[in-house]
């Protein structure tokens, strides 16, 4: 089921939400939707969901609008979290799939695989509000593939999630992919956007800021960053002038290299001033690209 979004607007009052925004989503892939929060994200994955209707613009399935039928063939994780605290997880997975038309033994042997795959088996009897925030993540997102949808909508699908939980849904999202799903990822995490995503649209203030293949992306932005690890003062790098951009993080940096500068004259440079772990010419990552896409359209 292939998901097209086409020149969408959405004005509040004075404040222009979403500004001609366009996307095409297929199936067996993954698209993502970034931007920074206040993007616009939430609010074009609500026009798509068929929540609040765009001022102008068309969101088609399969080349049609939606119908009452199409709704059944979507999964949905929004990004504001919602469950019946008081039910029992069980009859809740059991409510939620009821609504969509699920077949009550069939659907059983389906949460039970579900409940296993995220280590929430012990809780199957127990009501939610006993679950942790990351428990009651992991439900809703079994909530929202239950009844095997076609299209896999998925609002900030890793916020509030330790490594552990981040990885376990990372994997299966991924699996359905492989089952042919369509699936939109919205996220302001580039680093889960690059390693998921197949294509990408990033968006500011409403408005589209970069689209296309992840690596097309990447490869448009040439080979000019350096990846470097190691031990000593990152600080070294901040007052060099073979690098124009820095960014750090714990224990290894991404530079970028000033004009006319080469890998060999900064790792000359850096020899003896730190102790080099791995020193690596790449394309920008992805944060990178997107970082400096926003500071430049701002």
């Amino acid at each position: 089921m292939e998901l097209q979004v086409l020149e969408i607007k959405k004005r509040y009052g004075s404040v222009q939400a979403v500004d001609g925004i366009s996307l095409t989503a297929s199936p067996g892939k993954i698209y993502g939707l970034l931007g920074p929060n206040g993007a616009g994200k939430t609010t074009t994955i609500r026009m798509i969901m068929n929540i609040i209707a765009p001022d102008e613009g068309q969101i088609l399935f399969d080349g049609k609008p939606i119908r009452p039928g199409d709704k059944n063939r979507i999964g949905y994780l929004p990004e504001e979290r919602g469950l019946y605290r008081k039910m029992v997880l069980n009859e809740l997975l059991q409510y939620f799939a009821s609504l969509k038309g699920g077949r009550r033994g069939y659907i059983q042997d389906r949460i039970d695989g579900w409940l296993e795959r995220f280590d929430l088996s012990e809780w199957k009897m127990r009501k939610v509000e006993e679950l942790s925030k990351g428990m009651s993540q992991k439900v809703q997102f079994i909530v929202s593939v239950l009844h095997e949808p076609d299209i896999l909508v998925l609002d900030e699908p890793f916020a509030g999630l330790d490594p552990v939980s981040t990885e376990a849904l990372r994997k299966a999202v991924l699996d359905l992919k492989k089952q042919g799903k369509t699936i939109l990822l919205s996220t302001h995490i580039m680093e889960q956007a690059e390693r998921m995503c197949g294509e990408i649209l990033i968006i500011d203030s409403g408005r589209e800021v970069l689209c296309g293949s992840v690596e097309a992306i990447k490869s448009r932005f040439g080979k000019n960053s350096v990846i470097i690890e190691f031990d000593g003062d990152s600080d070294i790098l901040q007052r060099c002038e073979l690098t124009t951009d820095v960014i750090s993080y714990p224990r290894w940096i991404e530079a970028e290299l000033a004009p006319g500068a080469t890998p060999d004259a900064l790792l000359g440079y850096l020899v003896g001033k730190i102790s080099l772990k791995r020193f690596e010419v790449v394309t920008p990552s992805l944060h990178k690209i997107f970082i400096d896409q926003l500071e430049k359209g701002r």
